[in-house]
C-alpha cells in the first residue's frame, strides 16, 4: 500500500491520540502516505481529509481526546453511505484504512472491507468492553480518574459519616465499575452483569456499621442507573445519610496514562505493520501481554466473559 487513512470513531478515549501518532509515523518510516480523516465516518462520507505528516502528530501523545474528532454515524448505517465513503476513499487514493474505536466502529469497518477497503480496527473505549481484546485504549486512564474523584468524595463522606453513592461509566459493562469499586475499598459494587438486590447492600451496610464503621462507598455502573433512588433506599434502611454522585464525562478527558500511551503505539504500530504485509480485514488486540491480530469478522462474534471472581474479591476484601 502507498496510502493508508487513520480515523477515530465512537466515543472518544484518552490515548487516541497516541494510537494516531504511532500509525502515521510508522507508516512514514515505511514510505506511505498517510490521510487523516476528521469526525470519523462522517468525515468519510462528507470527504472531510487531509494529509498528515510526521509534525501533524507532534505533542500530542499526552494529551487526552482526539485530534481527528470523532462522531455518530448513522448514515454510514446505510448502503447509500458506506457507498459514499468508498468513493471517498478512491479519490483520495485510499487503499486502507485504520479505525481507531468500538464494536460500533469496527462493524463498519467490516462494511468497508466488504466494499472493497481494506480495514485494520484498533480497540479504543474506555469501557472496555470489546470481547477479541483484554484492553483497550482509554481503559486505564478512564479508572484512573475515577479513582481520584472517589479518593476526594470519600474526604467529604468521611467528614459526614455518609454513604456515597457513585456513578461510573459502563452503559453495558461493568468493568470500570468493580476494578475502581476494588480500588477505592468501596462497600458494595452494582455492575449490569450481575443482579443486585439493594436489600443484601443495605444489609451489609448495617452489619459494617455495627463494627463501627461510619462512611461507605457504593460503586455502581452506569448501565445498572437509579443512584438517587439507591441513595433514598440506602438512607431509609441504614439511617445513613446518603448521597448520589455522577461523574460522567470527566472520565473520558485527562491526560492518558503511561499504560494507555504505550498500549496505543504498540497497537497502532501493529497496524500499520499488517497493511504493510498486505493483510487488511484485521482487528489488533491484546491478548496474553501480547499485541496479536483476529480477522474482523471473527472478532465481532466473539463474546466477553465477565470476571466475577474480582466482585467476589470486592465482596470479602469490604467488611
Amino acid at each position: 500500500m502507498k496510502t493508508i487513512g487513520v480515523l477515530t470513531s465512537g466515543g472518544d478515549a484518552p490515548g487516541m491520540n497516541a494510537a494516531v501518532r504511532a500509525v502515521v509515523r510508522t507508516a512514514i518510516s515505511l514510505g506511505m502516505n498517510v490521510k487523516g480523516v476528521r469526525r470519523g465516518y462522517v468525515g468519510l462520507i462528507e470527504d472531510d481529509i487531509f494529509d498528515m505528516d510526521a509534525r501533524s502528530v507532534s505533542d500530542v501523545i499526552n494529551r487526552g481526546g482526539t485530534l481527528l474528532y470523532t462522531a455518530r454515524c448513522p448514515k454510514f448505517r446505510t448502503e447509500e453511505g458506506v457507498l459514499e465513503a468508498v468513493a471517498t476513499c478512491k479519490r483520495h487514493g485510499i487503499e486502507g484504512l485504520v479505525v481507531i474505536g468500538g464494536d460500533g466502529s469496527f462493524r463498519g469497518a467490516l462494511e468497508l472491507s466488504r466494499h472493497g477497503v481494506p480495514c485494520i480496527g484498533v480497540p479504543g473505549t474506555i469501557d472496555n468492553d470489546i470481547a477479541c481484546t483484554e484492553y483497550t485504549i482509554g481503559f486505564d486512564t478512564a479508572m484512573n480518574t475515577a479513582m481520584e474523584m472517589v479518593d476526594k468524595i470519600r474526604d467529604t463522606a468521611q467528614s459526614h459519616d455518609r454513604c456515597s453513592v457513585i456513578e461510573v461509566m459502563g452503559r453495558h459493562a461493568g468493568y470500570i465499575a468493580v476494578q475502581t469499586g476494588i480500588a477505592v475499598g468501596a462497600t458494595a459494587i452494582m455492575v449490569p452483569e450481575v443482579p443486585v438486590n439493594i436489600d443484601s447492600i443495605i444489609r451489609k451496610i448495617n452489619k459494617t456499621k455495627a463494627n463501627g464503621k461510619k462512611h461507605f462507598i457504593v460503586i455502581v455502573a452506569e448501565g445498572v442507573g437509579g443512584v438517587d433512588e439507591i441513595a433514598k433506599q440506602i438512607m431509609a434502611g441504614t439511617g445513613v445519610d446518603s448521597r448520589a454522585t455522577v461523574l460522567g464525562h470527566v472520565q473520558r478527558g485527562g491526560n492518558p496514562t503511561l499504560r494507555d500511551r504505550l498500549r496505543a503505539t504498540q497497537m497502532g504500530y501493529e497496524a500499520v505493520h499488517l497493511f504493510y504485509q498486505g493483510y487488511g480485514n484485521r482487528v489488533v488486540a491484546y491478548k496474553g501481554c501480547e499485541v496479536v491480530n483476529y480477522d474482523i469478522e471473527d472478532a465481532l462474534q466473539m463474546k466477553k466473559s465477565f470476571d466475577e471472581n474480582m466482585l467476589k474479591i470486592a465482596l470479602e476484601t469490604a467488611i
